[in-house]
């Protein structure tokens, strides 16, 4: 119960604006990078209220010196390391230390600026530095960072002890809620046993799952950059502002340059406009002969001391409109054929790893897919430039997944949700894969403060980004959903004939497209149907089709199929399948190890399911005759 106070307090204490920036760490004439990700020592604290850790100050002296650890690799959730089913399951807070050896030429240097900063951890975490506090930070799946530079320098020698408390406690306040159950009867239970309750269907891993990382600027410094671009004809327009800290008198220079090196454009200032002439534009992957285009925008700041700091940024030029009945990127028409996906895998749960990134988008790439949603938080930022350099789509979504109970919908989880939504934007916005925010996943928008609350979500975001539509992905009924009026484009998830008449395939032509016109005819707004699928074990087989086969499995994206051809010539912009591989869940009777709806498995296996999604997915491309040769004919 302290931990659950102490997470309250702080989710009033950051629902404020933020001030600063959040530029990705990168290395330039001005910047150095440090990872200090690796092998670091934790510890659970197992003490009746999770408390122990703070009670004695864990974080003053080596972790080690205070009781047992065991090692823990940084990125990865801590759940599947060990063979120890109470971390697997723990609740609470838990300890990470690391000791990083901290060049002595950014000590040494007092005009350098030197910051410490976590990519994530789920979901409370607290920062400190050889004992000090340097700063906390509420939610996961989001940068936090610190100025460390003092701390640094008020203490002798170069080494540095990190010291970070991460608790993944849920209440109905944070993103995602839940609650904690205290079971009171001792005939079955402990004294103080509890659980975690949720409403979300994933594994609630946690830990720090991406990486550490120590990072230099001068102490005049760019802080932030906000880049907008349209165009007209052949002239490509690049809106920037550049926000600079530690000087009120910066010299401001920014250079657009083209992939081959030649500068294409240049000004003066910290806002200000490009001009681009014979622009090439950044298109989606399989919508254009030459996708994702990228230009390459070179900022310096010059302070009142002659000291420059350099920052570059790359630059995707292109516009995203939305219409009653279509979705048009760069005035072309686009439709969405994707995946919904999750950062989960064996072993590392959520922890970030290159080589599953990289094995990911080749299988997107491969299967034809040129979108998918962020299902159903942020993922990490080298993600979403993977996506900007391969032309993949991005449906952008914030954590606001399982909020069922009407008292997630009060002032403090409505505040706490605006501030997930400003660090959400502030990270991604200048990243031309992502062309379209989504606030919520399912929640029950039925319910009377919905309304009021996506009202004031969605025009929140839209203030804050005006250049993306925005959305949240509905399961309510189109009669009873509060916040629909509210977005730019209705996704809808439907399970017909897995949920609803289970194992009724041929139910599911006369209930898709009930749904599609009821959605339309009430709103009038372009529609994604942004979940739909049926779980298969690999490896079932069953004719006639049975559930949880390949074969059942198939059936019900062919049914779906056939509807949304039909759709897609009217307002259905579409089809996200759910899901890209399998995920683990918690332990329940209706999941065995996990949801099993992945067209891949957990291993990034095909089913069957994969090879009808690709030879439908490169048939859609096909259809738009921009592709080049190597792209029209896949070996299927």
């Amino acid at each position: 119960r302290s931990a659950e106070r102490l997470l309250l307090a702080a989710l009033c204490s950051v629902c404020q604006a933020l001030q600063d920036g959040m530029l990705f760490p990168t290395e330039s004439p001005s910047r150095e990078v440090k990872d200090v990700s690796g092998l670091w020592i934790f510890r659970a604290d197992e003490s009746p209220e999770r408390s122990r850790g703070f009670e004695q100050q864990w974080y003053k002296s080596p972790l080690a010196e205070t009781g047992p650890v065991i090692d823990m690799p940084v990125p990865s959730s801590y759940n599947d390391i060990t063979q120890d089913a109470q971390i697997r399951d723990f609740i609470g807070w838990v300890w990470y230390e690391k000791d990083v050896w901290v060049p002595a030429r950014w000590i040494q240097d007092r005009g350098t600026r030197i910051v410490l900063r976590v990519g994530s951890a789920h979901y409370y975490s607290v920062l400190w530095v050889n004992g000090v506090k340097v700063t906390e930070h509420v939610g996961g799946h989001l940068p936090f960072e610190a100025d460390i530079s003092g701390v640094l320098r008020q203490t002798s020698g170069n080494q540095c002890r990190i010291t970070i408390a991460v608790n993944n406690t849920l209440t109905l306040e944070t993103l995602p809620p839940g609650t904690i159950q205290y079971m009171t009867d001792r005939s079955r239970y402990p004294a103080g046993y509890f659980v975690q309750n949720t409403n979300f269907d994933f594994f609630n891993y946690a830990g720090i799952h991406r990486p550490v990382l120590l990072y230099t600027t001068p102490k005049a410094h760019i802080d932030d950059i906000t880049v907008e671009t349209t165009f007209s004809d052949n002239i490509g327009l690049v809106s920037f502002n550049v926000s600079v800290l530690g000087s009120s008198k910066a010299a401001v220079k920014v250079t657009l340059s083209a992939q081959d090196g030649r500068c294409v454009a240049s000004a003066d200032g910290s806002r200000g406009v490009l001009k681009v002439t014979d622009v090439n534009l950044w298109w989606p992957y399989l919508m254009h002969e030459n996708p994702a285009y990228l230009y390459s925008m070179e900022v310096q700041a010059t302070a009142e001391d002659g000291q420059t700091d350099v920052y570059t940024l790359p630059v995707g030029i292109r516009t995203v409109k939305v219409t009653s009945t279509q979705f048009l990127i760069n005035n072309k028409p686009f439709y969405f054929h994707g995946v919904n996906k999750h950062e989960d895998a064996d072993i590392r749960g959520k922890g970030f790893d290159w080589p599953l990134v990289v094995k990911d988008f080749n299988l997107m790439k491969w299967m034809g897919a040129n979108s998918f949603r962020t299902s159903h938080y942020p993922y990490a930022e080298e993600i979403l430039q993977m996506a900007d350099r391969h032309g993949i789509v991005i449906i952008d979504e914030c954590p606001g997944v399982g909020i069922k109970d009407i008292r997630s919908f009060g002032n403090v989880s409505l505040a706490h949700h605006l501030t997930v939504m400003e660090e959400l934007v502030r990270r991604d916005k200048n990243h031309p894969s992502v062309v379209m925010w989504s606030v919520a996943n399912e929640p029950a928008s039925e319910m009377p403060p919905a309304g009021f609350y996506f009202k004031e979500l969605v025009s929140h975001t839209r203030s804050l980004d005006s250049s993306r539509p925005v959305t949240y992905i509905t399961a309510s009924n189109y009669a009873r959903d509060l916040g629909a009026p509210y977005v730019d484009v209705i996704c809808v998830n439907s399970y017909f004939s897995w949920y609803q008449d289970p194992g009724h395939t041929e139910l599911i032509g006369l209930q898709l497209n009930t749904q599609f016109d009821n959605w339309y005819g009430k709103y009038q707004k372009p529609i994604i149907q942004s979940e739909y699928g049926a779980d298969a074990v690999p490896g079932l087989h069953s004719d006639p089709p049975m559930m949880f086969t390949e074969e059942y499995q198939k059936t019900v994206l062919q049914n779906y199929h056939n509807v949304f051809d039909q759709k897609r010539k009217e307002f259905v912009i579409g089809e996200l399948i759910w899901n890209f591989a399998d995920f683990m869940t918690s332990q329940s009777i209706i999941r065995v190890v996990g949801n099993k709806k992945g067209i891949f498995t957990r291993q990034r296996q095909p089913k069957a399911g994969a090879f009808l999604l690709r030879e439908r997915y490169w048939r859609i491309a096909n259809e738009t005759g921009v592709l080049p040769t190597w792209a029209r004919y896949p070996c299927l």
